[in-house]
């Protein structure tokens, strides 16, 4: 694949290696919304995305209209994972919508929307989410995916097609059909179609990642010596690194058994050890912002 014209656009060489340290599931918790404060604070990381269905949305609004410099987007939110913390649409109640499990709340995975969810319904569930984060007052810089539930062939287009309409960057890694079958749960001619609709955007001059990187949530030793492998591999082009920090409280102990991760990426990228190391490691940090100010007029 040829490199990627966003990179000179903005400026850097084809050699260069550029990421966003992108927060995921702001608002998700209150103690997703207090590290993300901490960390714009901070300096080192460079975007997050705020979960538009959940409890601290309201919370996470708040702080954006205090924070206008903060770099934020829309978490398209189509799943709710947890087994005693759950959220739902906020577009419908309608159990026809396919957007709702049996207890009435989002699906648990991916793979309920795509068995289930009307697309319709879907992407009209992503556009109000959108519409109710301008109206609170965020001034969006892009949208993304929550557990990649946007990544099915019936869905996607809609989200492309939101992504034009309100002139946002959307999270979408430029990727061969071999690269999307790998990474996607989807077959051979939806996988050429999605490579098709990459290859029309980047000509529509939408920017584009080159890839997708990050910390699973897994195992919380050594956060930093892992942050630092996975910095250390990134490949030149421009990277969205996925890290999904939370401050240490009862309510995100109880919510989930990946808190000890959560609460250990906050610690990683509130580190002056991590900033020296991708300093030194010559790594480029920008936002979704500089990727918003280049998407075409027409958008």
């Amino acid at each position: 694949m040829q490199p990627n014209p966003v990179l000179k656009k903005l400026g850097f060489s084809d050699d260069d290696r550029v990421i966003i340290i992108h927060t995921d599931d702001i608002g998700m918790c209150q103690a997703s919304v207090d590290a993300f404060a901490e960390m714009v604070d901070f300096g080192l990381i460079s975007s997050g995305a705020v979960m538009v269905p959940c409890p601290w949305f309201l919370e996470a609004a708040d702080y954006a209209v205090a924070h206008p410099e903060a770099d934020l987007g829309a978490h398209m939110t189509l799943t709710s994972e947890w087994e005693t913390y759950r959220w739902g649409p906020i577009s419908t109640r309608d159990p026809q919508s396919g957007l709702m499990d049996e207890q009435g709340f989002f699906h648990k995975k991916s793979e309920g929307v795509w068995q289930n969810a009307n697309p319709e319904a879907a992407v009209n569930e992503l556009e109000q989410q959108i519409q109710r984060a301008l109206q609170a007052g965020i001034n969006l810089t892009h949208i993304d995916t929550h557990m990649g539930s946007v990544a099915h062939p019936a869905i996607i287009p809609g989200y492309v097609q939101l992504a034009i309409k309100y002139g946002l960057p959307p999270m979408i890694p430029r990727m061969s059909a071999e690269d999307l079958a790998a990474r996607i749960d989807v077959d051979d001619q939806a996988a050429e179609m999605a490579t098709g609709l990459i290859h029309t955007l980047e000509e529509m001059g939408i920017p584009l990642l080159d890839g997708l990187s990050g910390l699973e949530l897994v195992d919380a030793t050594d956060r930093i010596e892992q942050a630092k492998a996975a910095l250390r591999a990134l490949k030149p082009g421009l990277t969205h690194f996925i890290i999904h920090p939370s401050k240490d409280t009862p309510e995100l102990r109880k919510i989930t058994k990946s808190w000890d991760c959560r609460v250990a990426d906050y610690e990683t990228f509130m580190s002056e050890a991590t900033r020296d190391f991708i300093k030194n490691e010559g790594i480029q940090i920008i936002g979704y912002r500089a990727l918003k100010a280049i998407m075409p007029q027409a958008a």
